[in-house]
């Protein structure tokens, strides 16, 4: 199932549980406003490049739309605007005062030189300049783009507005980025991860994790975890996967990592099949890398006992069902991974009062934020009777709801 037939089939099991007016239904479902822009660069070579760039707005009744922007060559106006609808889901989870957007360029960032990424980011950025901004939406660095790609965005946009560092988040540190943004995502798995066991009287320390994914979510998730005590004993990358039932060096795989572009040759444990390691014996399973990877095809052979999904729509609705058969706890999406975005709200909160936090204000915030959520998300699961994902749906979408009615949408 495609990313948005298995969000909207989600949104609309949420807006039943909660009974919304149908009108009203169908009024959050459709997205603001959706772009779609050409952009034609030079390349080095001389000759001339054309992509397809996309922005969707989907939902703006509780602040200013956000979300990232990522550089695949997979990118479709489906799969961003289903992106784009999960982080309004997600934004209202987290309690931020923000609405969802999503967008994205179909190229591949690994066949394009630094320079040809910065033209066409500036290009993309001249495009939809209008259409951007501090109080309108706010983009973030996603799959395929960087701090970097954001620091050419502020400078292309400020050419046009005056300088202006909150109109995209997850930037340098010296352009106004906050501390403790490059390690959020992970940071804010740990959390939740630590308010999910908690209710079942157990903490991090001692139990057994898996990782698929070792990015920036992945690496980070594994390193704090870690640091808390907890065994992560698998991880796998593009490049391979490594084992070791005693728990892995995680230092010593960032760094082999970092140095040899993957985990693949790590020797540190033992090469396992990537497509065998969401199937090993473990406690927390946390698949941080692409959507879609627990199926029914495989839902049947998890035997962990908590998935946290750290990426997003990693499950698709048929495997969940299969799983809660079998008493796996799944914590969604919408939950688990939003510490990204809660941060960039910090950090857009940081650059409109002009005043930077320090790293432990931003971690203390995170951990606030991350363990509301969750306790808000349990109460929704006793009031409706449903499972995480439900209560985490019905928490968002019926915020959203709310802001729309009391902004007065029939108007």
């Amino acid at each position: 199932m495609n990313a948005l037939a298995a969000t909207s089939r989600n949104f609309k099991q949420a807006a039943k549980l909660l009974g919304l007016d149908s009108k009203l239904e169908k009024s959050l479902l459709i997205p603001f406003r959706e772009i779609k822009v050409e952009c034609t660069i030079p390349k080095d070579d001389g000759t001339l490049a054309s992509y397809v760039g996309f922005r969707v707005q989907h939902d703006n009744a509780r602040g200013p739309m956000k979300g990232g922007i990522r550089y695949h060559h997979e990118v479709d106006p489906d799969e961003v605007n289903a992106l784009a609808q999960l982080m309004t889901w997600k934004t209202a989870v987290a309690n931020i005062p923000y609405g969802g957007a999503k967008g994205g360029i179909g190229c591949s960032p690994g066949d394009l030189s630094i320079s040809e990424l910065e033209r066409l980011t500036r290009v993309f950025t001249q495009k939809i300049h209008d259409l951007i901004g501090i109080h309108t939406d706010i983009p973030a660095p996603d799959m395929g783009t960087n701090s970097q790609t954001m620091a050419w965005i502020l400078d292309e946009y400020s050419k046009f507005h005056g300088y202006s560092p909150a109109v995209v988040t997850g930037k340098p540190v010296d352009l106004g980025g906050s501390l403790g943004r490059d390690a959020a995502t992970g940071r804010g798995v740990l959390f939740a991860t630590e308010a999910l066991l908690a209710e079942h009287d157990k903490g991090i320390a001692g139990q057994r994790f898996i990782i698929q994914g070792f990015g920036n979510v992945g690496s980070w998730a594994a390193q704090l975890i870690n640091e808390a005590g907890g065994k992560v004993i698998a991880i796998s990358d593009v490049t391979g996967a490594v084992k070791n039932v005693n728990g892995l060096d995680i230092a010593q795989l960032v760094k082999h990592s970092a140095e040899n572009r993957g985990i693949k040759g790590f020797n540190g444990g033992d090469a396992i099949d990537p497509n065998s390691l969401l199937t090993e014996e473990c406690d927390v399973l946390i698949p941080a890398a692409l959507g879609g990877v627990i199926n029914k095809d495989n839902a049947n052979d998890i035997k962990a006992k908590y998935i946290i999904e750290a990426a997003n729509h990693p499950s698709d609705p048929e495997a969940d069902e299969i799983l809660s058969k079998k008493g796996v706890l799944i914590l969604p999406d919408i939950l688990a991974n939003s510490g990204g975005v809660t941060v960039s709200y910090f950090e857009w909160v940081q650059n409109i009062q002009g005043f930077m936090w320090d790293e432990e204000k931003v971690n203390a915030e995170l951990r606030t934020y991350m363990t509301r959520a969750f306790g808000d998300v349990k109460e929704m699961c006793r009031s409706h009777n449903c499972d995480l994902r439900m209560g985490a749906f019905t928490l968002g979408v019926n915020r959203v709801a709310r802001a729309t009615v009391l902004r007065g949408w029939e108007a």
